[in-house]
């Protein structure tokens, strides 16, 4: 009887946690539907800091993996968005970190990469900054060619590879200036080797041309002139270099050219009236 009494009792207070789980669980939904709208109200707004609370405060409301990662996705998101950029790696790492297989761990890797190109500094007092979104658009472009996201960060890296380009070159003129040809060479080398694809690369060639005719090493400045010529034969720096060695040579004066211009229009025009007749 004792038995048949126990068992009836523990039936009891099963079905009575079970009505207070399902109460629970109604009660977390509608707290977590809420904060939800909440959040994504905020964010239409532009009330990123907000919003960033609230997707965090979600984490704590449920134990369902796909709101969880979609939560911290977002809440790296609204950081990013106010500058926050230390608390936004925070959130972004922990999604990647906990959801690597997850479809949108490209765009938490994007964010991380431009939050690299956000905290660049001054290129001339700390290049570490350079260096670091230099190396985190690289793996990222290594690991998504051709995403959406792609595109925009060969363009940043462009940006970064011209800053990088500018440092060596501003010390690179720093050494010629001081008459300090061999530390002077190695920057200018450096350039013409590592940022080709930079605004830097034609002065950086002309102007190991001119360190090498100052040293008397005529064959290598001659290559490099040839260099010079072959890809950039119309740019103001190869009629420098030619004028280096060329000591006859004049460059032309803006005055000149535009008269030359002129000419060369004039007779393009009275052929074309000798073809109208």
């Amino acid at each position: 009887m004792f038995q048949k009494i126990l068992i009836v009792f523990i039936s009891v207070i099963l079905l009575i946690s079970c009505g207070g789980n399902k109460e629970a669980k109604v009660e977390t939904q509608i707290k977590y539907d809420e904060v939800y709208n909440e959040a994504l109200a905020a964010i239409n707004k532009g009330e990123y800091f907000f919003a960033s609370n609230k997707f965090q405060e979600i984490q704590l409301l449920t134990s369902n993996r796909k709101v969880i990662s979609k939560s911290l996705l977002l809440s790296g998101y609204c950081l990013y968005m106010i500058n926050f950029y230390s608390e936004s790696k925070e959130q972004l790492n922990m999604f990647i970190k906990k959801y690597p297989s997850n479809k949108d761990v490209a765009y938490a890797e994007y964010l991380l990469a431009m939050i690299s190109y956000e905290n660049i500094l001054d290129e001339k007092k700390d290049i570490k900054p350079l260096n670091d979104a230099k190396e985190q658009i690289e793996n990222y472009l290594k690991k998504y060619k051709e995403n959406d996201y792609a595109l925009d960060l060969r363009f940043k890296l462009d940006l970064v590879n011209n800053q990088l380009a500018a440092k060596e070159m501003y010390l690179a003129r720093y050494y010629i200036k001081k008459k300090k040809w061999i530390p002077a060479t190695n920057r200018l080398k450096y350039v013409v080797e590592n940022y080709q694809t930079t605004i830097f690369i034609e002065e950086a060639l002309h102007r190991l041309v001119e360190v090498y005719h100052t040293l008397g090493l005529k064959e290598q400045a001659n290559r490099t002139a040839n260099i010079l010529g072959y890809n950039y034969n119309s740019s103001e720096w190869y009629k420098r270099s030619y004028q280096v060695l060329n000591k006859n040579y004049k460059i032309p004066t803006n005055e000149e050219i535009k008269t030359k211009k002129n000419e060369e229009d004039g007779l393009i025009k009275r052929t074309i009236k000798k073809i109208l007749g």
